[in-house]
């Protein structure tokens, strides 16, 4: 078997929160542990005892021609006697860019300011730490993200959080849709969502509802829609928030919706000129539906077993059924073997499709994963049958790959990867990438469909996975036009966005912005060309209309929003383009994308946010960066409902860092925080995790190999502070290590190190970088980050050094243990993390929903039992002592039971030594 990996980690939690999902502020409840045991130490706060009260919560989002504009404004007072940190947290799409945000206080108001990536990060790096992360974004469910900042209010004082973004709405499957997650999680004084949208086109529908109305509150969603404009609210007073009339409990738990579509003829399309700037809509109705020619390639590796193949499986046999007469299709299946249905398309007929269907039944999963190869045939195919006339002459060419994982047959050197298939396709095929479950690389999908005309997709790995396939094959199912070009007269206009696209899907939108060279122009030529079912060529006169005659009641919706959304746009293309191209190109889209960032005031992937919060004595220089990370960075713990500390924050506002990052050896098993243990097997290349929860001052053996006579023990210990109600944390503040065949004996401190051998003594600091070299042992102590112990002809354990601001009112210093080499224990190794360093057999089945759409659960074997688990991730601190590195993994309820061997009160010693 192999050796396995074993991690201990921490996730902080701060007393005295409040809040926010949706723009609404709430207190937090403490949250009962796993451990049934765990809760006498656990008491619930009652609506009375919250000392944080809400006094008023405003969304409110104003629509221009789809370019949505939303502020978010909580106001709370704190009226405790004594100061409290309130967080304000809210849900944003993860399409959006945040443009403002402060924070009033007593009169004083602090804003943020966007600066590019590398400057704040040398304003932060100047800060004065705090040494606790203040803030961040991270990941919320499938389309939404995380705002969250912190403050300490004085006793008795008001803040006022104020949060904007802006986003273009994107048209798909035939509608826009505007969500607003609200959890308040507790009754919300004055609470009130507020939509106002102008079309000019004129609105067809517009529905708004929520995943919380219930009969009583469906009338309180209050529609009014003209010709242009449609006005929606939802304000639900205390008693209407109530679950029921004599208690506390809130209805409002879920996402508010509005979706709406515009007017539509098969005209040149809309366009809208304000103050020099146009944007042109093209999504002409009634546009004959042009034949497909799709290959399906989908993975078969042993990774997709079990529910994800039967979800693929049960897939692909609706989507053949959806297929039309006169599209043509082909299924290449790929572990390390390329196996294609047939060498080329078929027809999909009646007959045709059944017996595809009686094929896909018979899918099972294998080896490896050769994405190389298998996307190199279905390209092969499509091209040899095209060259072969036997497919349509007027018909669009795409391929779909599904996968779950990463290469590991054939070329497995993604940019190779990318190269191979950008050279085979050059031009002539559409890739779509579909990326399943978590365990992959997201960046390399995305990356390749882009550099081919395509997107990339993540299907979450959940009970609707089936829903989620079939939903995006919907999108690109019915092709109107291919190769659209849009022309406009070159000494009319200049810094036009994309205005080429290789094609347009029924139910989608194409979106072109650019500026005019003359601002009071009326008209000018426009044509549009494309392939369909003949040649498509349309040719318009367009002309403007005012935009304070069409909406004379409006001031300014907000700002010169043609040229915001002209901005947004370029951005977003820039941005796409960064990834693909020569690197002169990549260069230069990258600088464009960061110089229009920074115009206006766009928090992308390029600039951050930097918040310089108010002086107190705890924090007397405390400066927030607020990032916008990927689709790559920000699909980890969160997209699986676990919430670790902030380093994997997609907006992260986190305080000034403490040092540069430690780096160990990558195959080091390793315990880290208030007990969260991982277990990485491998050779499944999967990993458990499970929690310790127990009182300060419990000492638990990690480590005891009676052979070799070694043995690792932990001390936990505890916050300096804990608020009534609210958790125990504990954290490992002591570790001993003895071998008792070489005389040696360690006590490792945050204060010292303590060695003893041969009745002599040494003792080392933290403050100062050491080394020193036996016969029997060497150590190596890097100044306030990490000690490492080598233990002759043996294992090697490195331990490193959390260090917390001192003034700090709640956390103290905790460390962190590591194993290198643990195969070189005696198979008689045990203990908490020894009995899982020679491996453990386990299968995971039916996957399910969990309490959370975005946290699965599943059904484990092993050791004889059948257990609940639920997927989540945890972090591995060995290569960035500040960050670390996500690892996922399946998570054990109630300590660990029925994976550790007997339960935790086992491993509980009397003494560190």
């Amino acid at each position: 078997m192999s050796a396995v990996r074993t991690v201990l980690l921490l996730w902080v939690f701060v007393g005295a929160i409040v809040s926010t999902y949706g723009a609404l502020v709430i207190s937090r409840d403490t949250e009962v542990q796993d451990n049934p045991d765990r809760t006498r130490h656990i008491k619930k706060r009652s609506v009375s005892d919250v000392e944080i009260e809400v006094q008023s919560v405003r969304v409110d989002c104003k629509v221009a021609s789809r370019f949505a504009h939303t502020v978010m404004t909580t106001k709370a007072l704190n009226k405790g006697n004594s100061s409290k940190e309130i967080f304000f947290e809210v849900d944003l799409p993860k399409t959006a860019f945040i443009t403002n945000f402060s924070m009033e206080i007593d009169g004083e108001t602090y804003v943020g300011e966007i600066k590019e990536k590398e400057k704040a990060k040398k304003q932060y790096e100047k800060a004065v730490s705090s040494g606790q992360t203040a803030g961040l974004i991270k990941a919320s469910g499938r389309k939404m993200e995380k705002f969250s900042v912190s403050v300490n209010i004085a006793a008795y004082s008001n803040v006022t959080f104020t949060l904007s973004y802006e986003e273009l709405l994107k048209r798909r499957l035939g509608n826009y849709e505007i969500t607003t997650r609200v959890k308040p999680k507790q009754l919300v004084q004055n609470f009130e969502i507020v939509a106002d949208i102008y079309e000019p086109q004129g609105i067809a529908f517009l529905d708004a509802n929520a995943t919380f109305i219930t009969n009583e509150l469906l009338p309180l969603v209050e529609k009014t829609v003209t010709d242009k404009t449609a006005h929606v609210s939802f304000s639900p007073t205390l008693d209407q928030q109530r679950k029921c009339p004599d208690c506390d409990g809130t209805l409002i738990d879920g996402d508010f919706f509005i979706k709406y579509d515009v007017n539509r003829d098969d005209s040149i399309g809309d366009i809208q000129i304000v103050n020099g700037y146009f944007v042109h809509y093209f999504a002409p109705a009634d546009l004959p539906r042009v034949p497909k020619n799709v290959v399906f390639v989908i993975d078969i590796s042993g990774s997709m077993s079990g529910h994800k193949m039967e979800q693929t499986k049960e897939a692909l046999l609706t989507i053949l059924s959806d297929l039309n007469e006169d599209d043509y299709f082909g299924l290449v299946l790929f572990d390390d073997e390329i196996e294609p249905w047939r060498p080329s398309l078929t027809k999909a007929t009646e007959d045709y499709v059944a017996t595809a269907k009686e094929f896909v039944k018979t899918i099972e999963d294998r080896g490896s994963t050769n994405i190389n190869d298998a996307v190199l045939k279905a390209v092969e195919m499509l091209m040899t049958d095209k060259q072969q006339n036997l497919l349509p002459e007027n018909s669009v060419s795409m391929v779909i790959l599904l996968t779950d994982g990463q290469p590991t047959s054939g070329e497995t050197d993604t940019e190779v990867i990318q190269e191979n298939v950008q050279a085979s396709i050059d031009g002539n095929v559409t890739l779509f990438c579909l990326g399943f479950g978590y365990d992959l690389d997201y960046g390399f999908l995305d990356t390749m469909a882009k550099q081919n005309d395509g997107l990339a997709r993540r299907i979450y790995e959940a009970s609707d996975a089936v829903v989620q396939l079939q939903g995006f094959y919907e999108e690109v199912a019915s092709p109107l036009l291919s190769d659209v070009l849009f022309r406009y007269p070159e000494d009319a206009v200049h810094s036009l966005t994309n205005s080429h696209f290789k094609q347009l899907f029924n139910g989608s939108e194409i979106v072109v912005a650019g500026q005019l060279i003359e601002n009071d122009m009326e008209n000018f030529l426009i044509e549009v060309s494309g392939h369909g079912v003949d040649e498509y060529v349309i040719q318009g006169q367009s002309s403007a209309q005012e935009w304070d005659i069409m909406f004379p009641e409006q001031e300014y919706i907000f700002g010169e929003f043609t040229e915001r959304l002209w901005a947004y746009l370029t951005i977003e293309q820039l941005l796409d383009r960064k990834d693909k191209g020569s690197p002169e190109e990549r260069a230069n889209a990258t600088a464009e994308a960061l110089d229009l960032s920074l115009k206006y005031n766009f928090v992308t992937p390029l600039t951050s946010m930097v918040v310089t919060k108010p002086e107190n004595e705890e924090n007397p220089d405390d400066v927030l960066i607020a990032d916008k990370l990927t689709e790559e960075q920000r699909t980890g713990p969160q997209a699986q409902g676990f919430h670790p500390p902030a380093q994997y924050a997609n907006y992260r506002l986190a305080s000034a860092p403490r040092g540069p990052p430690a780096y160990f050896d990558a195959s080091s098993p390793l315990v880290d925080g208030d007990p969260h243990f991982i277990i990485e097997l491998p050779e499944k290349n999967d990993a458990l995790c499970f929690n310790i929860d127990d009182e300060p001052g419990t000492v638990l053996t990690l480590v005891r190999d009676p052979e070799l006579g070694i043995v690792v023990n932990g001390e936990t210990i505890g916050d300096k502070k804990v608020d009534p109600g609210s958790k125990v944390n504990t954290y490992f503040g002591r570790f001993g290590i003895v071998h008792q065949n070489l005389g040696i004996r360690l006590v490792v401190s945050t204060k010292e190190i303590s060695v003893t051998q041969d009745s002599r003594m040494l003792k080392l600091q933290w403050s100062h970088t050491a080394s020193v070299k036996g016969a029997n042992m060497d150590l190596q102590v890097t100044k306030d980050h990490s000690l490492t112990v080598t233990l002759k002809d043996s294992v090697k354990f490195v331990i490193i050094l959390h260090k917390v601001w001192k003034k700090h009112p709640y956390h103290q210093d905790y460390l962190g243990f590591y194993t290198i080499d643990g195969h070189l224990l005696s198979p008689s190794v045990h203990g908490l993390l020894g009995q899982f360093y020679h491996g453990v057999q386990f299968e995971v089945s039916d996957t399910y929903p969990g309490k959370d759409q975005d946290k699965p659960d599943a059904s484990m074997f092993i050791k004889g039992k059948k257990l609940t688990v639920t997927r989540g991730w945890q972090r591995d601190f060995r290569k960035d002592v500040k960050n670390g590195e996500k690892v996922p993994c399946w998570f054990i309820h109630n300590n660990g039971t029925g994976l550790i061997d007997g339960s935790p009160e086992d491993y509980v010693v009397s003494s560190l030594i």
